[in-house]
């Protein structure tokens, strides 16, 4: 085949699948685990470039974010079932450990790494803008809402106020695919093509080799979760061991799952397409929310599963700095070292004070 398939790409999510297949009957050890999960990860990344090399943006960087957030969609619901009652937490903190980590954590990572090869970069604010609106509106709503609702106590939703969020959350993220896509779809193209990127101007792959990609892709994604999902028991011990919140336990899985989307977006960003990594992370965490929500939503109606989403106050604070701070970094359509870097430091922040409440 074509010599951008190469022989490990497709090994290793083999590879994982079948270490995945024999862990239903045996335990194995961790260190095994987390490198194939790693070699899983950089496979995913390399299918997902050549995918979205063949689509051409945005509809590259949207395949991989709607895959990615599909099967940790399917994740959180399977552990939703199995848990019952005490499950009631865990889509709210893997919501907001999602889109803490894609807002601070890899969109900082990429502008504060792009910015130290490139000085500074731009982007197209027209796209930039009509994602951080939507996205505003779908945190506040899903996050913060629900804790100043009076209907029920505590940070939750009546089950009628439960399903018209989940349906005006899902129509948001629907509207903002059709504008992404189809309708505005040059808002999210790179402000200009630039002639030292050898992947912008490569062959593209043919049909044959897209659909090779397309189909590992998946199953290195599933592969991932799988894995992830295994090292989960080995994880929650070491946090348990360590006297850490079991929060932390979302967190590392969390960023598990969005390890190929990561590092997708810094190698774009190192490449200077720093308009390529601001779709694939806003993308994600609209995704996150937009398919997540509805979707545990919908279980919570139907099988009678209890759904806390209202944040806690430190948990507010933090989402509103968040927002607050990507609006005025996204604002210019330009960025620097300086940017990149407050991003990170409110990331540790946040790393800290979940770790130290």
């Amino acid at each position: 085949m074509h010599k951008l398939i190469h022989q490990w790409t497709w090994a290793a999510p083999v590879l994982a699948w079948l270490l995945i297949a024999a862990a239903v009957g045996m335990t194995l050890p961790a260190g095994l685990l987390a490198v194939v999960l790693i070699a899983t990860v950089l496979a995913a990344v390399h299918h997902a470039e050549l995918v979205a090399h063949r689509v051409g943006e945005p509809f590259g960087t949207f395949l991989l974010a709607i895959a990615v957030t599909i099967i940790e969609l399917g994740l959180i619901i399977t552990l939703m079932s199995a848990a019952g009652p005490d499950a009631a937490s865990l889509a709210r903190d893997t919501v907001f450990a999602a889109v803490m980590i894609i807002l601070n954590g890899l969109i900082g990572a990429c502008i504060f790494f792009g910015a130290i090869v490139h000085k500074e970069q731009s982007f197209k604010q027209t796209g930039v803008s009509a994602s951080l609106a939507t996205l505003c509106a779908l945190t506040v709503l899903t996050l913060v809402l629900p804790n100043f609702t009076v209907s029920e106590p505590g940070p939750v939703y009546s089950p009628s106020q439960l399903g018209f969020v989940a349906i005006v959350s899902f129509l948001l993220y629907a509207t903002f695919v059709a504008v992404q896509t189809v309708r505005h779809r040059d808002y999210f193209l790179p402000a200009k093509t630039l002639a030292a990127d050898e992947d912008i101007h490569a062959d593209p792959p043919t049909n044959a080799q897209t659909v090779f990609s397309a189909v590992a892709l998946l199953a290195c994604l599933g592969a991932v979760v799988l894995l992830a999902k295994t090292l989960a028991p080995t994880i929650e011990a070491a946090v348990a061991s360590a006297g850490a919140p079991r929060a932390v336990v979302g967190v590392i899985i969390a960023a598990l799952v969005l390890l190929p989307e990561s590092v997708a977006a810094v190698r774009a960003a190192l490449a200077n397409r720093l308009q390529t990594s601001l779709n694939l992370g806003l993308g994600s965490a609209l995704a996150t929310i937009g398919l997540t929500i509805p979707a545990v939503a919908a279980l919570s109606l139907m099988v009678g599963l209890p759904i806390a989403l209202g944040l806690d106050m430190k948990g507010m604070v933090l989402l509103f700095l968040t927002l607050v701070v990507t609006t005025l970094t996204l604002g210019t359509g330009k960025t620097t070292v300086l940017q990149g870097a407050v991003h990170l430091l409110i990331f540790a922040v946040y790393l800290f004070t979940t770790i130290v409440p």
